[in-house]
């Protein structure tokens, strides 16, 4: 049914309905020539009538537990492959990234993921992993739940990204134009269905009484989350002109105090990450990644991330070349709110290893050292 998607993003989804409606009528429906068929799709959608007049359906669900191995590939599915391409070390890395959906009673890999990263893997041994059903989807339905999230979808999303899971009572039969209720709570009981639905949430368990408990089932889906809100929170802090101005030039003269103070007014407008289950190297490249995202809106600045300086590399260089001025930023997360501890840590990895340096090979004269220590929606600067 991408069809459909693609005319409801594109403005002519009612055509695109009385087309396939049409277009199963004539194929499905006394038609000799065909015994059997199978229809695929994120969604349902029986209310909008497509099938009208076609009988004998048999609908499987990601929920149900026949052929529920069938949708991927299984954990002996994934060690066969891989031993036919001599990869066997690789098998860590491909659970972490591609592995954690759940259909029915079976925990599956996505199958697109592992086809194209054991064809990486064929050619190299060492590949790294790459987020192969991301870069084949639009990803729109994670930013629209963002751009209507009230304060408790926000809460709701922190959870999921820290690793923990969220109950939800679901939608399995939607149409694309439910999408476009006034009524923002059941707005966002559609987005929850589609989210889980279209592979961007999973079950943790067997729903029960109709309660599905969700989490996001790997790495490179959390990753999807992870960008989406560095974009919305990019788009949300630069439309706010004045204060954005106020941040940037606060960092190029060094007033850390301000830096602080505005830095922590954005973030207690965006979504965090709790202090749970995901590792911390995550939980600050969480972080990093909106700080960098806020310094390169800046156009006239060079900002480059976990670059090569001294004996190290550092989270941030910036250098701002018509002014000389130069500033290296390494982004701590501050485990149970231990900020003091976190900037020290940080202020002491720059100075041991040099991370200075190439801003004085570059001629930069002044030179700014931050230590930022980050923990949920506060951070401390030094």
């Amino acid at each position: 049914m991408m069809y459909l998607d693609k005319a409801y993003q594109d403005g002519f989804y009612p055509e695109m309905v009385r087309l396939i409606r049409s277009l199963f009528s004539k194929v499905l429906k006394t038609n000799p020539n065909v015994y059997f068929a199978v229809i695929t799709g994120c969604l349902r959608i029986a209310k909008e009538s497509i099938f009208t007049g076609l009988n004998n359906f048999k609908v499987r669900t990601i929920s149900d537990v026949e052929f529920a191995e069938y949708f991927g590939f299984t954990d002996q599915e994934v060690k066969d492959m891989l031993s036919y391409y001599g990869a066997e070390k690789a098998f860590g890395a491909i659970k972490e990234w591609y592995d954690g959906y759940r259909f029915g009673e079976t925990d599956v890999y996505c199958p697109w993921d592992v086809i194209n990263q054991c064809d990486k893997l064929r050619v190299r041994a060492d590949a790294s992993m790459e987020a192969h059903w991301e870069n084949s989807s639009s990803n729109a339905i994670v930013q629209d739940i963002l751009v209507d999230a009230t304060e408790t979808t926000r809460s709701q999303i922190e959870a999921l990204i820290s690793g923990e899971a969220v109950e939800k009572v679901l939608v399995p039969e939607l149409t694309y134009t439910d999408f476009d209720s006034e009524d923002q709570e059941v707005r966002q009981t559609y987005l929850w269905s589609v989210l889980f639905a279209t592979g961007y949430l999973t079950d943790k368990d067997e729903p029960v009484n109709g309660i599905h408990k969700l989490v996001i089932p790997n790495k490179e889906v959390r990753e999807i989350y992870e960008k989406r809100i560095r974009s919305w929170f990019k788009v949300k802090v630069t439309g706010d002109t004045v204060r954005w101005r106020q941040f940037c030039e606060a960092l190029k003269a060094g007033e850390y105090k301000e830096v602080q103070r505005l830095f922590n007014e954005f973030l207690a407008m965006s979504i965090s990450i709790r202090d749970t289950y995901v590792r911390k190297e995550m939980k600050e490249n969480f972080f990093h990644g909106m700080l960098l995202g806020l310094l390169r809106a800046e156009g006239s600045w060079i900002v480059v991330s976990n670059a090569e300086s001294g004996i190290g590399y550092t989270d941030i260089r910036l250098e701002i070349p018509m002014e000389k001025t130069g500033c290296v930023i390494e982004v701590k997360y501050a485990e149970g709110g231990k900020y003091g501890q976190a900037c020290e840590e940080a202020m002491r990895q720059i100075e041991m290893n040099g991370y200075a340096e190439v801003l004085k090979q570059d001629g930069m004269r002044t030179i700014h050292k931050y230590a930022i220590a980050c923990f949920k929606k506060s951070c401390e600067v030094v």
